[in-house]
């Protein structure tokens, strides 16, 4: 532990900037301090042993001393600064960073839980749920379903909504087989180990869509079982979108009526965004699926995770139980839920409306096709799915590189996912910093560009085998 001279020294170092203790590159920031002698370190790949951060006790009476204020105001400007260059190199993970919620600031005074069943008052009274189902009723005219047929509510992001329609699922068909791509969110495979479902992973197209062909042969082996399918609307790495037309079409062909199959559409990142391409596939519950969520962090850009979880009303009664000390019905995953984000995600869609939305979706679009291109111009081997905006590309050789513009890897390949607030300007800097790499790696290292026929297709591969 840290004894408090030891700390008192470290804040006069912060305070003082006669130490750096903080050492920040463009690529990684390393905190350390002393621990019982003893060197701690916070590092770019996510290992802590120790922290200068640990809390500790200033005061007798645990009064906030000008000294403590001192020390705190340090520590958070230099996370700000950290923070905000990390966020100058978001590249790999799909979150909209172009957002300004200045106007909610008054809103942190107040502790706001959305507890229990959005659609019924409750208790407590410091709540958001007039936002709450406005946010639903946006979502249910998007996805097309009146809202005397719906049911939902803002869940804490993408995962808590799989594990909710997929629990929906298994409650309407306790001895059902769940169905699910490979690439598949890993949520939808945590949700399956929590609720010992059978699961079934489907084999996939390099697009990183579900094969039909695979989905029909193991339908047809369990025929004697309800389907529960877990459709993946943007698949995690390659942007993939599961044909929902033609699962549906499958399940039909295999001999499964409506009332044996159930269908999850898990559409964290495009759920938002197809609706707004024209010729993009449909996500409407006017075909016979059951249940939505989206993630709202990402295509919307709320600062903190959360989410939207949608389902029919007819389904609803198999969760729902009546709860007296909160006066409404536990039908949620979480029992307290953050009552900011729906205030959060109300701001969003009623200022951005659906023009809004449809032109920043071109804009990914458009951009997406401009980064696929100039990799293409440089040699890299590239693919991008129609409707998408995940541009797959070959796995980098540098890990610092990786690091640096936080690149999500899966053997081979990486990605960028191309959100609204990725200009040309800083795909131009991304690309010219490859080519500068790609310098090094291949010539002055002597390593070769990696195969990626296999994971992206031989027609977007530009190894020497292929080129």
């Amino acid at each position: 532990m840290v004894v408090y001279a030891e700390k008192k020294a470290l804040h006069q170092e912060l305070s003082q900037n006669s130490k750096r203790l903080f050492s920040e590159s463009a690529n990684t920031t390393v905190v350390t301090c002393t621990v019982n002698g003893e060197e701690g370190k916070e590092s770019g790949n996510g290992t802590v042993t120790s922290s200068c951060l640990d809390i500790e006790e200033y005061g007798a009476n645990g009064e906030i001393t000008g000294e403590k204020k001192a020390y705190v105001a340090t520590v958070l400007e230099r996370y700000t600064r950290r923070w905000h260059e990390r966020s100058k190199h978001h590249l790999g993970y799909p979150a909209n960073l172009d957002f300004n919620y200045d106007d909610l600031d008054q809103f942190q005074q107040f502790l706001i839980n959305n507890c229990g069943d959005p659609f019924i008052e409750g208790n407590y009274g410091v709540n958001s749920r007039d936002f709450e189902v406005a946010v639903l009723d946006w979502f249910a005219n998007l996805w097309e379903i009146k809202k005397d047929e719906y049911w939902g509510y803002i869940t804490n992001g993408g995962t808590e909504g799989n594990f909710h329609g997929l629990l929906v699922g298994r409650e309407m068909f306790p001895d059902g087989i769940l169905y699910t791509s490979s690439e598949s969110h890993y949520s939808v495979f945590k949700a399956a180990h929590m609720y010992r479902m059978e699961c079934i992973k489907i084999d996939t197209l390099i697009s990183g869509e579900i094969n039909c062909g695979d989905l029909k042969a193991n339908l047809l082996r369990n025929k004697n079982k309800p389907a529960i399918i877990n459709i993946t609307i943007g698949t995690t790495i390659k942007g993939g979108v599961d044909d929902v037309d033609l699962v549906i079409q499958t399940l039909e062909e295999c001999g499964f009526p409506r009332n044996r199959f159930y269908i999850h559409c898990d559409g964290a990142l495009f759920g938002v965004m197809l609706p707004f391409l024209d010729q993009a596939p449909r996500v409407t519950f006017k075909k016979p699926i059951d249940s939505i969520s989206i993630s709202g962090h990402k295509f919307i850009g709320c600062p903190m995770p959360c989410g939207v979880q949608i389902v029919r009303t007819n389904h609803i009664n198999l969760l729902s139980r009546n709860v007296e000390y909160i006066s409404s019905k536990d039908v949620t995953i979480m029992g307290s839920r953050n009552g900011h984000n729906p205030i959060f995600l109300w701001y969003a869609l009623y200022c951005k409306g659906y023009n809004g939305f449809r032109k920043e979706v071109q804009k990914c679009m458009q951009n997406a096709r401009y980064l696929r291109d100039r990799l293409v111009e440089v040699g890299v081997s590239v693919m991008l799915n129609e409707f998408s905006n995940t541009v797959v590309f070959e796995r980098p050789k540098d890990e610092e590189f990786i690091r640096h513009w936080q690149l999500p890897c899966e053997g081979n390949i990486t990605h960028v996912v191309v959100m609204p607030n990725v200009t040309i300007d800083k795909l131009n800097s991304f690309v010219d910093e490859i080519v500068k790499k790609r310098l090094i790696w291949f010539k002055v290292d002597g390593k070769l560009p990696t195969c990626v026929a296999f994971e992206i297709g031989k027609e977007n591969c530009v190894c020497p085998q292929h080129k």
